[in-house]
């Protein structure tokens, strides 16, 4: 028998599971993930963001670790040799109603002790000749990284320390007893004293496997990127943002240096009829019909209706996404936007359409389950793991 045992290869099951062996060395540890690898799902598609968390609700969870986040992944990076860059970041205001949206997010990254400095438009100009705004956030601490090498090196970590990891282990049955809790699958079953749940995009449907009385349902968004050709990566010197509608979990589409050295356009925010499914038109018929089915997407839809048909028509043609982006960087044209991978996210939409913000972390006397797990998790993994084992 296990004393741990951990669903999910993303960089918080990963994280969750090092931590584990950290707190209680010796201990036996398991980690199982259906993909042939790790990280090969919102860990891996991604803008590769160290986030600061000046959006987040002040007092709320994503506030609280993604400060903290920021700080580790940092610090680990630089221990590790992972290459990273502290580039900061610019959230530029293109018209007087965003300009109000702007300042109203100064006075919450005060709250969330963010350190950042408000631009006039001739600063904006002088910093980022290329882009256009009445105004602009520069957030200096925010970074970029590649979340994949973080995770690969959190694995090893997990590996050195006597955890194992299994791969390619899909999970179709959990059954807790007052002493364990038993996984199991095709690849076959595993039993331990703790299960955590890290499932990213099935969290919804791990939960239900597990006897949770959940009222929410995963849903999942395309998020569609572009790529700018190398001899435009020099574009500009830092990531730039529109202010975000703060009604949607989404930030927009801006453009993000990678640590590569490429310059990527993105993500909009398109249903997706596949969880699992990058290719544009992919179709998973149980995943499609769980969301259509579900009450609480028609509820988004008919809040949303403009801002969904403003997505689904941007994705459908190329000069509509290019508008977005022309907003604050004018000199963009079509032929600039190359294919890129596509990410999706895995969206908690509770029964009555109300869109979850936070992270979602329920659990029951042996387990406990990260249910909704959006933008800043991959800045915030290792301690939502601490959260999470605190909670053990």
């Amino acid at each position: 028998m296990y004393d741990y045992c951990v669903i999910g290869g993303g960089i918080v099951g990963v994280a969750t599971a090092r931590r584990l062996l950290e707190r209680h060395p010796g201990a036996r540890v398991v980690l199982i993930e259906k993909a042939a690898g790790l990280a090969e799902h919102q860990t891996g598609h991604n803008s590769g963001v160290i986030h600061s968390g000046i959006y987040y609700e002040p007092g709320s969870l994503k506030a609280e670790l993604c400060r903290r986040g920021a700080a580790w992944t940092k610090e680990f990076a630089a221990a590790q040799g992972i290459p990273f860059q502290v580039c900061g970041k610019l959230l530029v205001a293109t018209d007087s109603g965003e300009y109000v949206r702007m300042l109203a997010l100064h006075e919450r990254s005060v709250t969330n002790g963010v350190a950042v400095e408000l631009l006039d438009a001739a600063e904006l100009a002088r910093r980022e000749p290329r882009v256009t705004g009445v105004g602009a956030l520069f957030v200096p601490g925010t970074g970029i990284i590649d979340y994949r090498k973080v995770t690969a090196a959190l694995a090893a970590r997990v590996r050195e320390d006597g955890g194992e990891i299994v791969l390619g282990a899909e999970i179709t049955a959990i059954d807790e007893s007052d002493a364990s809790v038993t996984v199991s699958g095709p690849a076959g079953s595993w039993t331990a004293r703790t299960l955590v749940v890290c499932a990213g995009l099935q969290a919804d449907r791990m939960a239900r496997l597990a006897g949770l009385d959940i009222d929410f349902r995963i849903v999942p968004f395309r998020g569609e990127y572009y790529r700018l050709p190398r001899a435009r990566a020099g574009l500009v010197r830092t990531l730039i943002y529109p202010v975000p509608d703060p009604s949607l979990p989404f930030l927009g589409v801006h453009l993000s240096p990678t640590i590569d050295g490429d310059l990527t356009v993105g993500p909009n925010a398109v249903l997706g009829l596949s969880r699992e499914g990058y290719r544009k038109g992919s179709v998973d018929l149980r995943d499609a019909r769980d969301a259509l089915g579900f009450p609480g997407l028609h509820r988004v839809a008919r809040t949303h209706l403009r801002t969904g048909v403003r997505e689904l028509r941007n994705s459908l043609f190329k000069r509509g996404y290019l508008a977005e982006c022309r907003k604050y960087c004018p000199e963009l044209t079509a032929a600039d936007l190359l294919p890129q991978p596509a990410g999706i996210r895995a969206q908690a939409v509770l029964r009555d359409g109300t869109l979850v913000h936070d992270f979602l972390i329920e659990r029951t006397p042996r387990s406990v389950h990260v249910l909704n797990a959006p933008s800043p998790a991959a800045t915030s993994a290792v301690p939502i793991a601490e959260y999470l084992v605190d909670r053990i």
